[in-house]
């Protein structure tokens, strides 16, 4: 099968994109999870007219009849059931959070009176009725519509989630997912390699980004044998929905996974794209089981920028979020790049003082250098018929550091 565009292959990717249901998860496990139902508040937000500062809760009117000395009638911590104030020129000492007592409808700052012998002393004029004062359903009241369906839970969701009672929160379900390594060459991590082994680290990569977004992950490392791993691979798909592999898919004489997964029934949707890194990516489904693949050549890099720029959308996609919505830099110097391929250029991000994201392309040793990654934080899409790109052109990158950017 002929070479396809980076544009073609995203977009028989997300064709196979379906849902995988929804589960509840708790409210501690949800940032990250896209929210599966839409969400109402149980009660009005504030659930009461809720003191915003230290000091006096006083009558407006009072204020405006010429009182400035108030006499303290009770005095009320945050939690404390409110009491009534009746009497004329009196007030209530109350802290942040209290419930406003019934009968006063202002508060003056501690800073802003003395207070002596039972008495408080207003120095500095409330301005307004109603100061300091965070009033019952002024953000929502009960029945409204708090959060949507189809969000990705940040921190401020689960502020909100918790103070509508949603202890388990409803997410859409992940697909579950085998994460399979492949190479006669590759050891364990904690394991003393020959000096012709190298340890594992692609499977190590790919597991721990989907276990951290709180994804199902098998993990299985496979030999370079075609009887072993098309064995080991019917049991792989019987039991999950994505098999996800890293090697084995090249054309040496031991990439066998492509012949494994033909005999084994799945389909060829495509294999190699017009990329670089990350040529000899397969990507296929079963037409029964509906489990798909994605097989990446092993070089750590090409893994890496497949992951991202292939696998995490679609996963993005069948958990409910859409298409992620794209993000661009300007590159911060010239790159020059001949063949006719789509390049996937790591490079570091910077913010400039005008406001725009740059991208600084890092020198590395093509896709077997894992190490470039450690010292960048995205990839810059370059595209294919074009071989000369120039300081201040904007292209869309591929975020992998999240203490950078979101994603």
């Amino acid at each position: 099968m002929a070479l396809i565009s980076v544009e073609e292959a995203q977009e028989k990717i997300l064709g196979e994109a379906r849902s995988y249901g929804n589960e509840l998860v708790p409210i501690a496990n949800a940032v990250g999870r896209v929210l599966s139902s839409d969400v109402f508040a149980d009660r009005d937000l504030p659930p009461y007219d809720r003191v915003t500062m230290d000091g006096i809760a006083i009558r407006y009117d009072d204020v405006v009849s010429g009182i400035n000395t108030f006499s303290i009638q009770a005095t009320m911590a945050a939690g404390d059931a409110p009491v009534a104030m009746e009497k004329a020129g009196g007030c209530v000492e109350i802290m942040t959070g209290c419930a406003l007592p019934e009968g006063v409808d202002t508060v003056v700052r501690y800073e802003d009176v003395s207070v002596l012998n039972g008495a408080a002393t207003i120095h500095v004029l409330p301005s307004r009725r109603g100061a300091n004062i965070h009033a019952r359903a002024s953000d929502k009241q009960k029945g409204d519509l708090v959060l949507r369906k189809g969000l990705q839970i940040g921190a401020a969701h689960i502020s909100m989630l918790a103070s509508v009672g949603l202890s388990s929160v409803p997410v859409t379900r992940f697909p579950r997912i085998a994460v399979i390594s492949t190479g006669d060459e590759l050891v364990d991590v904690a394991d003393n390699p020959l000096p012709h082994q190298v340890r594992r680290s692609n499977s190590v990569v790919l597991a721990s980004i989907l276990q951290n977004m709180g994804a199902d992950v098998t993990m299985k490392h496979l030999p370079d044998e075609l009887a072993v791993v098309s064995e080991e691979m019917e049991a792989l798909m019987m039991a999950c929905d994505v098999l996800l592999l890293s090697g084995g898919v090249s054309m040496g004489k031991f990439d066998v996974i492509p012949a494994a997964l033909h005999a084994l029934g799945f389909v060829e949707v495509f294999h190699k794209v017009k990329q670089r890194p990350g040529k000899p990516f397969w990507f296929g489904t079963h037409p029964s089981h509906r489990t798909v693949v994605f097989a990446f050549p092993g070089n750590p890099v090409s893994t890496f920028l497949c992951t991202y720029r292939y696998f995490l959308s679609w996963l993005h996609m069948v958990s409910g979020g859409g298409k992620a919505e794209p993000i661009f830099a300007v590159l911060a110097e010239d790159v020059i790049f001949t063949p006719d391929l789509q390049y996937f250029l790591p490079v570091r991000l910077l913010s400039s003082s005008d406001g725009r994201l740059i991208a600084l392309p890092a020198a590395g040793n093509g896709s077997g250098d894992f190490s470039v990654l450690v010292e960048t934080d995205a990839f810059i899409e370059l595209p294919a018929g074009k071989s000369e790109f120039k300081s201040g052109e904007a292209y869309r990158v591929w975020p992998f550091n999240k203490n950078v950017i979101g994603i």
